[in-house]
């Protein structure tokens, strides 16, 4: 009996703001990779999340969600999207569907079909959409995109995932793994530490200020004798005002994201870690090229 041949490639996980990219990413993956938050735009990298099966090793690429961009931040950020895409042998579109289809969305099929790349669809939020409802987005995606694949999903519960996986192994293309292992991503450790300080960061901000901060790790110290990892990192954001209220009263939302973050730190890297948060103003952070570079945006 011939034995099937291994497959391996990169799936790029594209889709609008809020449509479950990090979620379903993390779900595949069976642990936390990227940072999920209700705030549209909260991924603003390229994540790469390795999952290794005895017949496939599948490459996701977790990317920032399409978005009409108004600053040159959401340009990089579509853009890394974009490029992203292109380094694939597959797109995997999320699709929200319990939101309705609308010309954003046909636009974005549109492009993907343009791509050239085999196309599966998430339909996803299963666990939040009637029946019916379900059927009706279902089919909407069938007409926007006649012979793609549809595997409806719930990126929150897991339902359906394995389905999902077959689908994705059958239209990778067979090669040996690209990756070894025991490999799970190709980011260090500081980027994973600077992006939980800005998950909650997000989630403890209003409004627009979680889109004017950044968050850049200074210093780095591993002190094995102690189990301990000594991190410093600073908030950055664009006015004075803003500092004050990332801070909060007498430091009291500054301690409480450093609480927070530290603690999604230690499940994430299995130590003891010490951080030490500061918050620098700098105005036109996320307009100025030379300072986006250097944060890999």
């Amino acid at each position: 009996m011939t034995q099937p041949q291994h497959r391996a490639g990169f799936v790029a996980i594209v889709g609008r703001t809020n449509a479950g990219k990090s979620t379903l990413l993390n779900q595949i993956l069976g642990r936390k990779l990227a940072i999920v938050t209700p705030k549209p735009q909260t991924t603003r990298h390229r994540i790469l999340g390795i999952l290794h099966r005895p017949e496939t090793q599948f490459l996701f690429v977790d990317t920032p969600g399409w978005h009409r961009p108004r600053t040159l931040l959401g340009q990089r950020m579509l853009q890394t999207a974009r490029q992203s895409l292109g380094d694939t042998e597959l797109a995997l579109w999320v699709v929200d569907v319990a939101r309705p289809l609308d010309s954003e969305t046909s636009a974005l099929a549109a492009e993907l079909q343009e791509s050239g790349h085999p196309l599966v669809i998430a339909a996803n939020k299963l666990d939040l959409t009637r029946r019916g409802e379900l059927l009706t987005a279902v089919d909407g995606l069938a007409r926007i995109v006649p012979g793609a694949h549809i595997v409806p999903v719930s990126a929150l519960s897991g339902e359906n995932i394995e389905e999902l996986l077959t689908t994705c192994a059958q239209l990778l293309p067979e090669s040996p793994p690209l990756y070894p292992a025991d490999a799970e991503t190709d980011l260090p450790e500081r980027f994973f530490a600077a992006e939980f300080v800005r998950e909650q960061l997000v989630m403890a901000t209003e409004q627009e200020l979680p889109y004017q901060t950044a968050v850049v790790i200074e210093d780095w110290r591993e002190e094995a004798e102690r189990n301990l990892v000594v991190i410093s990192a600073k908030i950055i954001v664009s006015r004075a005002s803003q500092r004050a209220i990332v801070l909060g009263e007498r430091g009291a939302r500054i301690r409480e994201i450093g609480s927070r973050a530290r603690a999604e730190m230690e499940r994430f890297f299995g130590t003891r870690v010490y951080l030490d948060l500061v918050v620098r103003v700098d105005p036109g952070w996320s307009r100025r090229v030379s300072t986006l570079n250097e944060m890999g945006i």
